[in-house]
């Protein structure tokens, strides 16, 4: 198995955690906790910006000494409405109880104290087509560079539906050289419906110093530490992912690859 795809460590409590140490990279860090209703997860920040995502399921979340109440609504990722969200900056702790069993996705990457803790969705996020054809998918953005939410985060779901293709025409952004392009680590976080199903997706570079192919699986993560990465998805299989990414700039400007080039 390629050294970009991590698998769950467990079914329950915290199934991933990916940090810049683990992966070889600076800026993203992704984590991912499984919970029975009842039960607690608890972490400082630290020096790192937090965007917590209720993937699916209910918690009463507590962060930055506020009471955010009751978070989520979802209890299949796959009703793709809007999720619900908490910024939590650096410096700051956070505690999330289980109202119902429930997915949380913890995306991190350097504070500097610029944002206070907020809500992020489900009001103002809209889903949203991107693509033609083959190439739809739909987009719940939850902190993107429009958003002016995170001092590092850009953080966005994509779902494709069966058959197409996502994170495509391919592309890159792996030189710090904005506006041109920028540095972003970015990772993926996959689910599939049925769950049982699997999806594709490749990791490349230009010059072919890195290509690899990965039969992704319900709950796997996906490193893209440079190079282009698209997605796609076989007939019958409905594919979900969570995209975190964080470099020096919090802007996304990318490169397509040469031989999709006229695509653009």
């Amino acid at each position: 198995m390629s050294s970009l795809q991590r698998k769950p460590f467990g079914t329950h409590g915290k199934v991933h955690e990916i940090t810049p140490q683990s992966a070889g990279w600076r800026y993203v860090g992704f984590s991912l906790y499984r919970l029975r209703a009842g039960e607690t997860a608890a972490e400082a920040t630290g020096t790192r910006e937090v965007i917590l995502v209720m993937v699916e399921g209910k918690a009463a979340v507590t962060a930055a000494g506020q009471d955010w109440g009751i978070l989520g609504e979802r209890m299949n990722v796959f009703e793709k409405t809007p999720p619900h969200c908490l910024y939590v900056p650096n410096g700051q702790d956070w505690q999330a109880v289980a109202t119902t069993d429930c997915t949380i996705a913890l995306c991190s990457a350097p504070g500097q104290s610029g944002h206070a803790a907020r809500r992020i969705g489900p009001d103002g996020i809209t889903l949203t087509q991107r693509g033609t054809g083959p190439n739809t998918r739909w987009i719940n953005n939850i902190a993107m560079e429009a958003e002016d939410y995170a001092d590092s985060l850009l953080v966005t779901e994509v779902f494709t539906p069966a058959g197409n293709w996502s994170s495509y025409p391919s592309h890159r952004h792996d030189e710090d050289d904005f506006p041109r392009i920028t540095y972003l680590e970015e990772t993926y976080y996959h689910r599939l419906n049925p769950a049982d199903g699997w999806a594709v997706q490749r990791v490349y570079t230009d010059d072919g110093t890195l290509d690899e192919v990965m039969a992704v699986k319900d709950g796997d993560v996906v490193l893209v530490p440079r190079g282009h990465h698209p997605c796609g998805a076989p007939h019958g299989f409905e594919l979900y992912y969570l995209n975190v990414m964080a470099g020096p700039l919090r802007k996304w400007r990318f490169i397509p690859a040469p031989e999709v080039g006229h695509l653009f």
